[in-house]
């Protein structure tokens, strides 16, 4: 029989989920997958929707933040940003033109069927329709079944957008197929790209009749009411943007603003704001929102993790050891770039330059949005964690000698990661590094935020100046900045210079790339605005810079003597800012004690004047560094079927742009 990547014939197993029951097993196999007794039991039909969060979630030692289903669970696609540097198959300027036989041919629109059970797209999504096809049919009360179905048309639509925002229209699959009584239809073709909008409106709108619009603190991270409506925000947005919308359709802007507008509204009703801590707005209590859980107003879309240590429960959250440097236990495998780091503005809202604050390149972490000191940890920066309340990071270099090309020793014995500074965010004060068989900092039980209040204030205000509401948009947009701390010395939190539609695009754009820096947003808002060149002029139109031809960097800190001269030393454990067991340090000891906080930034100003020196690290990306340029083609804004599934399923029509095995593609993701 011909393969066919989209049809499963498997029995299904329901894995062990907290709260599930750990004995059940399905007795029976057949071709529908399904023991009907799973919709005669409210436990067993729970625990079914139960096992599409766990197919769906990022599983154990994710790294959360970054993490994308779509790359396998890795952090490629931020990789393709400016948030961290890598060569990635969407970066990479080996490849002299686009094809399917090539690694940049996405592989996430699905797999060939295997002998055995796999998770992948449409096992999940099969795994969906089986449940909606089946619940109605065997007794269980509405009270029961409204909400397990409202879930899981959540998770559809989540699905279906997921795979529509990277490839266009996709085949609409709504009925779990058989493959022995369905052997006529199984070759279902892609439907066009709004077909598919419309059904994964039609199931968001389901999912917002069925839920409740809050779940009670016992279904914390559950998906709800307020959650479906906020994602049918995102949805409108996405399509009412220029990837999608390429005659700039007010239209469509129009129903991402109602949509958005409703979302917020609703979810205003049920307690939902942003996060702040006793009314306080500043960096603090934004910093602080990542650690809050079950009440948090903050919380859209919640992905839950736990600290447990015991096998078979873990369900722990990676990102707190991925951030973390090695000297400490962490893995420091998360390096962000220079160019994020510029990418924040001054304290006063306004980028440096048109900044009321004086920059410093040598001091760049000088008087920044509050929102830098909670998303990065500088060279100097207090850090903390559990074991140490005042742990500072130290990333800095020197000389073996003074003909070195590069600098031989450094504070970080263990290696340390490749741009010279390290993210904060989402990291915990609290985070635990007791040495355990695993490693330290790897018990994190950190929820993460997938989709937060914040977003659904952004996307409103994206939305707003879509349809020329100039003032609202703004106004959301400097709601955030408020929270953020940011000071309001020109009346508009920094935003006084933006006026027209699209300075206020830009500016929206903007404050997502600081705002949810590092939280898997800012490869799909350059793909949406197309912004990683500038062929289609939206980059000349907002006055932004394409990423197309750049090259991502970071920091090398290195000692200087006072009369600024190289500090040189033979000895790699000669730090010259330490105290040696003498009683003395080579140059100034950096540990002295202060009183407060701030006292001891001004005196890490001083060392920063007379002892380091700040220059780029131009070495970050993996292949070639010298010459390394990111490389984007047009046709990775909507990516083609790979070889996989064309032999797979042959009479599928691939992307326009795209080759495949019966030639130039054919199907129009515009339609």
């Amino acid at each position: 029989m011909k393969k066919q990547f989209i049809i499963l014939s498997l029995s299904f197993l329901v894995l062990v989920i907290s709260g599930c029951k750990k004995d059940f097993l399905l007795e029976k196999e057949d071709y529908s997958g399904v023991n009907e007794e799973v919709f005669k039991d409210p436990v067993l039909a729970r625990n079914y929707v139960d096992y599409i969060y766990y197919l769906i979630l990022p599983g154990n030692n994710a790294q959360s933040l970054s993490w994308n289903i779509a790359t396998g669970g890795n952090i490629q696609f931020a990789q393709t940003t400016e948030e961290f540097a890598g060569q990635t198959n969407w970066n990479n300027p080996a490849w002299a033109s686009v094809s399917y036989l090539n690694g940049h041919a996405l592989g996430y629109f699905g797999a060939a069927v295997s002998s055995s059970i796999a998770n992948n797209t449409w096992t999940r999504m099969k795994q969906i329709n089986l449940f909606l096809d089946n619940i109605d049919k065997h007794g269980l009360s509405d009270e029961i079944k409204n909400p397990l179905k409202g879930q899981m048309y959540f998770w559809r639509a989540w699905q279906y957008f997921d795979l529509v925002r990277l490839y266009g229209g996709v085949p609409l699959i709504l009925t779990a197929q058989d493959p022995i009584a369905d052997r006529g239809n199984l070759e279902v073709q892609r439907s066009k790209t709004s077909q598919c909008f419309d059904q994964i409106v039609k199931d968001l709108d389901m999912a917002i009749s069925l839920l409740p619009a809050k779940w009670d603190a016992a279904n914390w991270s559950r998906i709800n009411g307020g959650a479906a409506a906020a994602f049918k925000g995102r949805v409108l947005l996405t399509y009412a943007s220029p990837l999608f919308n390429r005659t700039d359709d007010v239209t469509k802007w129009q129903k991402a603003y109602d949509a958005c507008k409703e979302a917020k509204t609703l979810l205003e009703a049920n307690g939902f704001s942003l996060f702040s801590s006793g009314g306080t707005a500043n960096g603090t209590a934004w910093g602080n929102m990542w650690f809050t859980e079950a009440n948090n107003p903050e919380a859209v879309i919640v992905y839950g993790y736990n600290n447990s240590i015991t096998a078979g429960q873990l369900k722990n959250n990676g990102w707190e050891q991925a951030c973390r440097p090695k000297d400490i236990g962490g893995a420091g495998s998360l390096s962000p770039t220079k160019q994020m780091v510029e990418s924040f503005p001054m304290k006063d809202g306004k980028m440096p330059g048109a900044s009321s604050y004086n920059y410093d390149a040598s001091k760049f972490y000088k008087n920044r949005d509050p929102r830098f000191y909670k998303t990065f940890a500088f060279n100097g920066a207090i850090w903390p964690y559990k074991q140490s309340s005042s742990y500072k990071m130290w990333s800095y270099r020197w000389w073996k000698n003074t003909s070195e090309a590069k600098p031989s020793w450094t504070t970080e014995k263990l290696g340390a990661n490749t741009s010279g500074i390290y993210i904060a965010k989402s990291t915990s004060p609290n985070a635990d590094n007791t040495t355990g068989n695993a490693g330290t900092f790897v018990y994190s039980g950190t929820d993460v935020m997938e989709m937060r209040f914040a977003e659904v204030v952004l996307n409103l205000a994206e939305a707003a100046i879509g349809i020329n509401n100039l003032s609202e948009g703004k106004d959301l947009i400097k709601s955030i900045r408020e929270r953020a701390g940011v000071e309001n010395l020109d009346g508009d939190y920094g935003l006084a210079d933006a006026a027209s539609r699209d300075q206020l695009f830009a500016a929206v754009l903007n404050e997502r790339k600081v705002e949810f820096a590092y939280e898997g947003k800012r490869f799909f808002d350059l793909r949406r605005w197309m912004l990683f060149n500038d062929d289609f002029g939206t980059c000349t139109r907002l006055g932004l810079t394409p990423l197309n031809g750049t090259r991502r960097s970071g920091y090398n800190i290195t000692v200087k003597k006072l009369d600024g001269t190289r500090y040189t030393s033979g000895s790699a454990s000669a730090d010259p800012l330490v105290k040696s067991s003498t009683g003395t340090a080579p140059l100034i000891n950096r540990d002295s004690t202060f009183a407060t906080e701030s006292a001891y930034y001004n005196y890490l100003d001083y060392l920063y004047d007379n002892f380091f020196v700040v220059s780029e690290k131009d070495d970050l990306e993996s292949t070639n560094p010298s010459t390394w340029t990111f490389k984007w083609f047009n046709e990775y804004y909507f990516f083609g079927l790979n070889n996989t599934i064309l032999n797979a399923s042959p009479y599928l029509q691939q992307t326009i742009g795209w080759d495949g095995l019966n030639g130039a593609g054919t199907f129009d993701p515009l339609q």
